[in-house]
């Protein structure tokens, strides 16, 4: 079985090209189920609803968060009727949404999902992502031993050390955050696929699919700007795994790289 997970969504130009890729992609590489981090999809700040909604279950299954997952004022009171949307586990408890879940693919097969944010570098207030990870796959492995992990992370050290230390518990460990995709993508020891970072789906001529001319004047003059959001020339970035769904074992992981304008 292979899965399709997807990097950072960033703006209306990463939601357009998602929408016209990823059925392509999962046709071409035989996917019955996407993952797609959906955490900058408003003007590159955040989810709604409505966004959400622009979506069908055949371009994306789970939308996954990270930072700014309450960037956008409503969203709090949108994402417990959002079935198919994650925040971090490892947000306060007495946060809305939930931060792992079980779903079905389109070939019958349960997959778990579970997002997590790291704390290197990330000034949030958050539990151990370690610790909420073995809550989160103590409870998934009674329904199913495919488990795919989103770690939304700056550090990649800290990502890493978590897919070592999930590695032969769970089908996949993927980094999201940092928008670049990492040369490190592998099956560690135990079975489990691993990336440090799927990178995004935004815009090759800019700076994390920012504006680059305001990005490059705050570097150099230390000026507050206002960071807008690149919709051209957008490339979505993502992987895909093959894994044993009896097993749960990843068996190839594949990084994706598809220019959409």
């Amino acid at each position: 079985m292979r899965v399709l997970f997807i990097g950072d969504i960033v703006g209306h130009g990463g939601r357009k090209a998602v929408q016209a890729l990823s059925p392509v992609l999962q046709e071409e590489y035989g996917c019955d189920f996407c993952i797609a981090n959906g955490e900058n999809m408003a003007g590159g700040n955040g989810m709604t609803k409505p966004l959400l909604a622009e979506f069908t279950p055949e371009q994306v299954d789970v939308f996954t968060n990270g930072d700014h997952t309450w960037d956008q004022r409503e969203f709090p009171g949108q994402i417990d009727a959002l079935t198919n949307v994650l925040r971090p586990a490892n947000f306060h408890a007495s946060q809305p949404g939930r931060g792992w879940g079980v779903f079905t693919a389109r070939n019958g097969v349960k997959v778990g999902v579970i997002n997590l944010i790291g704390r290197v570098f990330i000034k949030l207030n958050t539990e151990s992502p370690f610790d909420l990870a073995d809550k989160a796959i103590e409870e998934i492995s009674q329904e199913t031993p495919v488990i795919f992990v989103d770690f939304h992370g700056e550090a990649t050290s800290e990502k890493i050390a978590l897919g070592h230390y999930l590695d032969g518990r769970v089908t996949a460990v993927i980094g999201t955050h940092t928008h670049v995709p990492t040369g490190d993508s592998r099956i560690l020891p135990k079975g489990t696929a691993f990336q440090c970072d799927a990178g995004m789906v935004g815009s090759r001529d800019s700076v994390l699919g920012r504006d680059t001319a305001a990005v490059i004047e705050n570097f150099r003059t230390g000026m507050p700007m206002r960071f807008g959001v690149c919709d051209d020339h957008v490339t979505l970035c993502g992987l895909v795994v093959t894994f044993d769904s009896e097993t749960g074992r990843a068996t190839e992981i594949q990084r994706v790289m598809r220019d959409f304008s």
